[in-house]
């Protein structure tokens, strides 16, 4: 299966200037753990859930202050709509992530992928993902 028959593709995206606790809601509205931060037309990073727990909650920082920017991943993870889940997965297993900006041929940002997508459509991918993701030793 392709990843473009297996992603979302309504993304949400926030800058980097939008608050922490902003992102949460946006989070917690859409469904979805992820959200890419856009500036100048381009992505600059992504928000995760995960980013907000470590980096703000742990860190006893303000959410309702702490901008984007302070708690975003820079590195952003990619895969093509053409490719293989197959390979999406081992991009995943790779990076140690649970999701994937998509893009199309010309490079746009057309839809993301997660382990939840994966999931929908092969356990064993999915299940793979979920152990090299995971934050503790395995």
């Amino acid at each position: 299966m392709l990843v473009k028959e297996a992603m979302s593709t309504k993304i949400e995206t926030v800058t980097p200037d939008t608050t922490v606790r902003d992102c949460a809601r946006k989070m917690d509205k859409t469904a979805t753990g992820m959200l890419p931060v856009w500036e100048d037309g381009k992505i600059v990073g992504v928000v995760t859930d995960r980013d907000i727990c470590c980096r703000a909650v742990a860190g006893a920082k303000n959410p309702a202050s702490l901008k984007a920017r302070a708690v975003m991943s820079t590195e952003v993870a990619s895969c093509l709509e053409n490719q293989d889940c197959t390979e999406a997965a081992r991009i995943m297993e790779t990076k140690h992530v649970r999701r994937l900006m998509v893009m199309n041929q010309q490079h746009a940002i057309v839809g993301m992928l997660s382990v939840d997508d994966l999931a929908r459509h092969s356990h064993d991918l999915a299940g793979r993902v979920l152990e090299a993701a995971a934050p503790w030793p395995h």
